[in-house]
């Protein structure tokens, strides 16, 4: 099943399900043909959108609106804050191109703060799905929550095998490390279980987690991990402040845990635009150089001594 295909269902079963673009029908070419009457585009005009869709949440209809990441987080913020965060109501964000994903685009296309601002706006939850699969497990739960969400939509090939089971605010474990634990979401989870491999092949107990939904996001997990591991890494496309390094230094804090986070992201800086592979390779996010780091901050904190590996 496709992604447009679980909206046709979604639409054939549940009356209230109302689809709206803002120009962006990469997802859903077919659609619009088919459902007329329950399908908007509005043009390029993100704001107004989110005020329709206010509107028709308020009248009792569950609204999925999309649009570009970078347009739909930062063009409409004032409009989603107010209009849908603080009236808590059921319209569905489907940002498209978020992080690496914007590829060749520069920085106005690039949405790499979108993490911060929807966490940071009360009520809206969000959810991160590391790729096609992944986003079909958990897409109806979260569209048919009563709440607002963020979706950073990603419909890449799966490169781990996922476990069955999908719940709003439970991540997804992939492997246990004592060593170290990768924490990431979106399209580097596969780029983390590769670390990961590379480096039990030098000897060394490390897991990686699919965190899945960043808000609510699974704190029992994340505690055991503190407690379990030398290092927990936040591996994230997206700027190093306020996104999950800025989650695990609030619950490291709010728990009082004694653990060392350390962040591989986007620190004060945009990517440089080329295709997704190059970006990996430029911005050092492939799972080879992901180990590196890894190893470099494990014989940083004295936990290995260096055996020239990399």
């Amino acid at each position: 099943m496709t992604y447009e295909e679980m909206l046709y269902s979604l639409l054939d079963t549940d009356e209230r399900i109302i689809i709206m673009t803002s120009e962006n029908r990469a997802a859903m070419r077919k659609l619009s043909a088919e459902v007329k009457d329950r399908f908007i585009d509005v043009g390029i005009a993100e704001q107004t959108m989110i005020g329709m869709a206010a509107g028709l949440a308020l009248r009792g209809r569950i609204p999925l609106v999309h649009a570009l990441s970078s347009f739909l987080t930062m063009r409409a913020f004032e409009f989603i804050r107010t209009d849908v965060g603080l009236g808590n109501l059921a319209v569905k964000l489907v940002g498209a191109a978020a992080g690496f994903l914007s590829e060749a685009n520069g920085p106005t296309h690039q949405a790499v703060e979108d993490i911060s601002l929807m966490r940071g706006i009360p009520n809206m939850n969000i959810f991160c799905p590391a790729d096609e699969e992944d986003l079909l497990a958990g897409i109806k739960e979260v569209f048919l929550s009563p709440n607002p969400f963020y979706v950073r939509y990603n419909n890449m090939k799966p490169s781990v095998s996922h476990k069955k089971g999908f719940k709003i605010g439970k991540a997804e474990v992939i492997s246990e490390g004592n060593d170290a634990t990768i924490l990431t979401y979106g399209i580097l989870l596969g780029q983390a279980e590769e670390a990961a491999s590379i480096l039990r092949g030098q000897g060394l107990s490390v897991g990686v987690v699919n965190l899945r939904t960043l808000k609510p996001i699974d704190r029992d997990l994340i505690i055991k991990v503190c407690n379990r591991s030398s290092i927990v890494v936040a591996l994230e496309d997206h700027f190093r402040t306020g996104g999950l390094f800025s989650i695990l230094g609030e619950i490291v804090l709010e728990e009082e845990l004694n653990c060392k986070v350390r962040s591989i992201s986007l620190e004060n800086r945009w990517f440089k635009p080329a295709l997704l592979n190059n970006v990996l390779v430029y911005e050092k996010f492939t799972g080879e150089a992901i180990a590196a780091e890894i190893y470099r901050l494990l014989e940083n904190s004295s936990h290995i001594n260096s055996k020239y590996y990399f």
